[in-house]
């Protein structure tokens, strides 16, 4: 990955934008559209829509998404004390979270805090292996009072963990949030890459959804307004490469070995095919995962927006997903863009996705 795309990349990572709290994220994706797509807007639910036009007449319309949002946490009280309270933002696992150091996004700038809990030694053993519910875990900003508290927070400000992108051997990186601001930085790299290679024979719409985490809102809502006949989710699949995961149950798909092809009922058939032969012909490594019901993806309603879309879901492998350690492997990211990018230009008629 070259220098500029990379500090792009960790750029937008690290800004946060829990779901519902995306702009920070999205203003980043504009600046970096802005001089690329003929067109870039932000339509009333968050999401950033870029567009650029193709080479022909009665062209297809081809949408990519990737989700910006990422899990976290909102502060719902208080106390007398000057501890908060929070609940989750999306699937956030609850053993992952004492202990953690967080970042408030407030108003007035970040306030960093730390999810405190009850000292080891003063825990009953019966209850050391127990997890402690989110209604039991607090932040501590380093306040003694709730006056000076909501003099720096208020209820309804968002929170993520206060971890960034770090290097790990080789190619490999770990952050909180790469799900799935990975795969808004995918679509929008691909964009550029059709920006310099010159116009594909499609109507090409790049998308930074939003609210993926709380059921595929922006998705759905872009979805409808773009209204494309082909439809391609970005997203992070999980890596099975790791200890204690059945892959009887799970299926293999490893960290480094390319991006992951579903396949199954919400996969257009043709365009998954067209998806393998691209890959082949470039020589570019993939994997291919087993998907037999709908994939809890932009992808799924995608497919079922207005008159439906020829859908696709192409995936990243991702370890400890999730998790403020996200891993993932930096080739899997410009693999996908090479793939996504020569899809594009193979592309021939709407009218080859239909089943026959």
């Amino acid at each position: 990955m070259k220098d500029k795309d990379f500090a792009f990349f960790k750029e937008l990572v690290e800004t946060p934008s829990p779901s519902g709290f995306e702009q920070p994220a999205q203003r980043i994706v504009r600046r970096e559209l802005g001089g690329v797509a003929d067109e870039v807007r932000t339509d009333v639910m968050g999401n950033v829509i870029a567009r650029i036009g193709g080479q022909g007449e009665d062209l297809p319309r081809v949408m990519l998404a990737g989700h910006c949002d990422e899990i976290g946490f909102m502060i719902r009280y208080i106390d007398e004390g000057g501890f908060l309270y929070f609940a989750p933002i999306g699937g956030v696992d609850a053993h992952l979270v004492p202990g953690q150091r967080v970042t408030v996004h407030t108003v007035g700038g970040p306030v960093l805090g730390v999810v405190g809990k009850k000292p080891i030694h003063l825990i009953d053993p019966k209850d050391r292996e127990t997890v402690v519910k989110f209604k039991s875990q607090f932040i501590d900003i380093g306040v003694s009072s709730r006056e000076e508290a909501e003099k720096i927070v208020a209820v309804g400000d968002p929170a993520t963990f206060a971890v960034g992108l770090e290097r790990l051997q080789g190619d490999r990186v770990t952050s909180r949030a790469f799900d799935d601001k990975m795969g808004a930085f995918i679509v929008a790299r691909i964009l550029q890459e059709v920006r310099r290679r010159g116009p594909a024979p499609v109507e090409l719409y790049g998308v930074s959804t939003v609210q993926e985490e709380l059921g595929l809102r922006g998705g759905t809502t872009s979805a409808y307004g773009v209204n494309p006949d082909v439809g391609i989710a970005v997203e992070v699949g999980v890596a099975t490469d790791v200890p204690d995961i059945d892959k009887k149950e799970a299926g293999e798909t490893k960290v480094g070995a390319g991006p992951i092809l579903a396949r199954g009922a919400n996969i257009n058939p043709a365009l998954f095919e067209l998806l393998l032969r691209v890959a082949r012909e470039e020589e570019i490594p993939f994997q291919v995962a087993g998907a037999p019901r709908a994939t809890g993806t932009d992808a799924n309603v995608m497919q079922v927006s207005r008159g439906g879309a020829a859908t696709a879901l192409v995936s990243v492998p991702l370890r400890y997903m999730h998790s403020p350690v996200e891993l993932l492997c930096l080739a899997d990211l410009e693999n996908t863009v090479r793939l996504l990018t020569g899809l594009l230009y193979r592309i021939e008629s709407r009218q080859a996705f239909i089943p026959n």
